[in-house]
């Protein structure tokens, strides 16, 4: 069977400023994600995980190793893949509407443009922001723009989506509000989702597994914890199990353990 998206054997290396060798950042990174699974990756900063994200989304390329979104070798940016970045990275001077009919635009260019258009309202209206469709990014809050980001992204229909830390720029309250958001979108959907986070709580209330990246240079997986939380969450059920807290400290555990180790440049 194929699987929904596979990093695999990925290595990233960097030139050094004397020029005389190559500073490796990853080093034969595999992760397979099942279609309609959500896996969090999680690691201290400089480890390589967005690196991993931009490969898989084909901004990036590795020196070794390749990426398949359902069976299909990745070769470089594709509408199969919807990307949610730290940045909502919404074009200022389009609305709302216009800036998640974009990617509909490209996406099915043969779908009439009503047709589009409704399209786009459906999903803004999908992440609480039907009220907001005429509006410009910078009338709105960051919250409310990556709230557009997450339409944006989905209504692209997208085989796969990824998201780099996609949350990291808000408060916790906002920050709670769109992780929910987001996970009653995927769950409509069922996209394939990589994410990339440094909040544990964050990647255990999402994931179905977290993958867990030991520190650079010369990153690579380290372990992957399954999730036992059924679907559909509540937080604060998430968040009274007992295996949550087990979890949690395995999984600190592992980034303590990991601390010390020499980190790249971010």
């Amino acid at each position: 069977m194929r699987t929904g998206l596979a990093l695999e054997g990925l290595t990233k290396t960097y030139p050094t400023p004397d020029g005389a060798s190559r500073f490796v950042v990853m080093q034969d990174f595999t992760l397979t994600l099942e279609p309609g699974e959500f896996v969090c990756l999680v690691g201290h900063s400089g480890c390589g995980k967005s690196t991993a994200l931009s490969i898989a989304a084909g901004l990036n390329s590795a020196d070794a190793g390749h990426v398949t979104v359902n069976g299909a070798v990745v070769n470089g940016p594709g509408l199969d893949r919807g990307v949610v970045f730290q940045a909502p990275c919404l074009l200022p001077w389009l609305s709302a509407l216009d800036n998640v009919r974009l990617g509909i635009d490209q996406a099915r260019p043969a779908l009439a443009k009503k047709d589009r258009v409704a399209l786009a309202m459906r999903y803004l209206e999908k992440v609480g922001l039907g009220d907001a469709a005429h509006v410009r990014p910078s009338a709105l809050s960051q919250g409310m723009q990556q709230r557009v980001g997450i339409a944006r992204a989905f209504a692209l229909a997208p085989r796969v989506l990824l998201l780099d830390e996609p949350f990291g720029m808000l408060d916790s309250l906002t920050r709670v509000g769109l992780q929910e958001v987001l996970l009653h979108l995927w769950r409509a959907e069922r996209t394939t989702a990589l994410m990339v986070t440094h909040d544990v709580d964050e990647a255990l209330f999402l994931a179905d597994r977290v993958a867990l990246m030991t520190n650079g240079p010369d990153a690579r997986l380290g372990a992957v914890l399954t999730v036992p939380f059924s679907r559909p969450r509540e937080r604060h059920e998430v968040m009274a199990h007992p295996a949550f807290f087990e979890l949690r400290e395995e999984i600190m555990t592992f980034l303590e353990a990991h601390a010390h180790q020499r980190a790249p440049a971010a």
